[in-house]
Order: C-alpha cells, then structure tokens, then sequence
C-alpha cells in the first residue's frame, strides 16, 4: 500500500487545465521517478502532495488519513519533507548550524557528521550556503532530507545543475533513505540518472499519470519511447 498518494488530482491555472485525474503515490522503500515534458503539471502534482499547492478536485492520503485540502506543515509534522525547486536553506547561516537545528527541531537520531560526509560536505559544514558551489548546495539539501530523516521524501528537480558525482552522492542518499523504509518521490529530466535511482516510474503526459512498476517496464513501452524518451 502507498504511504502517500495524490488521488485523481485536477488543477487548472487561469482556466487552462495542467491535470485532470492525475495520482501519484508513493511506497515505502521505493523510489518513483516522476516524469513528463516541460509544462506537463509533474511539478504542480508534487507541490500538491506535498501540500504546499492546493488543488481543484481530488484528494491527499498519507498512512491511511484522507485529506481534501492538506497544508505542508500538517504533512511535514506526520513526516513528509518537500525539497521544492527552489532554494531552501538559509544563505547566511551555516550549513552544519542548519542541520543541527533540524535534528534537534525533529528530535531526529541522524548522524550529521555521517551524512556530511556521505554527501561530501563534510569540509564545507562551518560555510554558509552563499559560499558553497550549485552542486554542494543540493547536496546540502538532500543531507537536510537524511538528518530530518522523513518517512516520505518528495524531491523536486534535485539533479539539476549536478555534475556527475554530485548526482552519484545524491543517488546513493536516495537509496540509503529509502533501504531505510522512506518513500520517496523524484522529479527531473536528467532522465539516465532518475533512472539510476528509481524502483518505478511515473509519467505525467495530458492531464493524468501512466504508472510503470520498473524502469525496464517504462522503457519498454513503445509510447513512453516516442514521447518522452524520443525513441522509436
């Protein structure tokens, strides 16, 4: 059973649909690789169960509790962590004091030290994020994932702008978490390393989602080639 699913998702802006009855959901122990082409709503349905969108129609479970309109610091309380596009640590405090304050704030048993230097940050800890290269900086986020040490991971785009080893350091944290029972979610469209990382695959293509159990299951399709891969 999934741990967290967006269940027929419909959501429109300024009265141009982006999803219709789209659902996504994610198992603990997995990770599902969420994609589709730009401007195919994968973004928006992750926001959404996430809690930080609202949508028009459909609903968000999480461990067995059903909501209409979910918040993200109601979800973040029962253990989901929202890594969104965008930039979420604090640019002129320290890395190591952030990680801290997320370990005490979650009462959380992570190693920081470990997970630093799992990640290859374990030198940059005492700089603060202004002062960390793009690659260090997302991988700085994802060890604030592993010291929060959530039961469902919802990472946005967290490959990009990633050379290869920085992706190879945040593939190996994706499978430690979820080794560790995390259900986690990732989007993107750095496709060969989504799919380092995955157990499964979710395209997000008109309006809904198409749900695949295993990448060679998703590769295999002969429509997923021809219109996301590009294959024929």
């Amino acid at each position: 059973m999934p741990l967290l699913e967006a269940d027929t998702i419909g959501k429109a802006y300024r009265g141009r649909p982006v999803l219709t009855t789209a659902s996504l959901r994610a198992y603990p122990g997995a990770v599902t690789a969420l994609c589709g082409r730009n401007g195919a709503g994968k973004s928006t349905l992750l926001a959404i169960a996430a809690g930080w969108r609202q949508a028009d129609t459909g609903v968000v479970r999480f461990d067995g509790v059903t909501w209409v309109r979910p918040s993200l610091p109601l979800l973040a309380e029962r253990g989901v962590f929202y890594l969104p596009d965008r930039a979420i640590l604090s640019p002129a405090i320290p890395v190591g004091r952030q990680l801290a304050v997320v370990r005490r704030r979650f009462r959380s048993a992570a190693d920081v030290g470990s997970i630093a230097e799992s990640l290859g940050i374990a030198s940059r800890l005492d700089l603060t994020p202004l002062r960390l290269s793009g690659g260090e900086t997302r991988r700085a986020e994802i060890a604030l994932a592993c010291v929060r040490r959530p039961r469902c991971l919802l990472a946005d785009e967290p490959y990009r702008g990633t050379s290869p080893l920085d992706a190879e350091a945040i593939t190996r944290a994706f499978r430690g978490l979820a080794a560790d029972g995390c259900a986690i979610v990732i989007t993107g469209h750095e496709v060969e390393m989504l799919f380092d990382a995955a157990d499964s695959v979710a395209w997000c293509a008109g309006g809904t989602i198409c749900e695949f159990p295993s990448v060679a299951a998703a590769r295999e399709d002969w429509r997923f080639q021809r219109e996301y891969l590009g294959e024929v």
